[in-house]
């Protein structure tokens, strides 16, 4: 969406404004600043699903204004499934009282109190029940990895992957989705096709391992992907595509 499209959607009504930092389907780069602004300048509050942002965005949650941001370590913080994070601007802790929470929620958690619940008087008010511990060594490994390299580095390499490659699926008379100046662009590039699961098998028998959405296949470079792959996975392209596409 549009920030005039959050725009035209937001009145004195509104109480939550909710958006996504990375749209999956595009790869579009929503600006959190300007959705912010939008949201308080109605008093409404402004929750941000970035998922598909952390870790190859830099994002500066202070700098946004957003109120909450939610994402998690399955992507690209590279530390798979079953860890979730929750960012709460520390101005409303007070103010909000979850109706849904675990024992790691209340003040005195040792306490093993059933009779009364007193939330915690930080962020930790937000938590469920017992994290899964697997998962935090998996979630721990995979953002040491990224904060060793540095978010800037990786947002700075992958722009040059995901120029590359566009410019490579463009050559090969592909039409994938990106805007004209990629700085507004994520690591996701979809390409439109006729039949996209067929083309996510046909690849991942060939070594290949990409996804597919609605109506495309979608491409994610990162930085452990160097230019010779997008050589290899736009080649393997050109002739599945061009195998699946008929005659005119």
């Amino acid at each position: 969406m549009h920030r005039d499209d959050f725009a035209a959607a937001t009145d004195r009504r509104t109480q939550l404004v909710v958006a996504s930092h990375v749209y999956f389907t595009s790869g579009y780069l929503q600006d959190l600043a300007a959705i912010g602004e939008i949201a308080h300048a109605q008093g409404a509050l402004c929750l941000v699903d970035a998922y598909q942002g952390t870790g190859q965005v830099p994002t500066d949650v202070h700098a946004s204004g957003v109120d909450f941001l939610v994402t998690g370590s399955l992507k690209w913080l590279l530390g798979g499934p079953g860890f979730a994070f929750l960012y709460v601007r520390r101005a409303l802790h007070d103010r909000l009282h979850p109706n849904d929470v675990g024992w790691f929620a209340h003040r005195e958690q040792f306490a093993f109190r059933t009779d009364a619940f007193e939330p915690a008087p930080d962020a930790r008010r937000f938590e469920g029940g017992t994290p899964s511990v697997a998962a935090l060594y998996a979630a721990d490994a995979g953002l040491a990895t990224v904060l060793e390299i540095g978010i800037d580095l990786l947002r700075a390499r992958q722009l040059e992957l995901v120029g590359d490659l566009v410019e490579r699926l463009r050559a090969d008379g592909l039409k994938p989705r990106v805007p004209s100046d990629l700085a507004t662009h994520a690591g996701i590039v979809t390409v439109p096709v006729s039949d996209p699961p067929a083309v996510v098998s046909e690849l991942r028998e060939r070594g290949i391992i990409v996804d597919s959405r609605p109506g495309v296949v979608r491409l994610s470079p990162f930085f452990y992907n160097s230019v010779e792959d997008n050589h290899v996975v736009c080649a393997a392209l050109r002739e599945v595509v061009g195998a699946a596409t008929p005659a005119s």
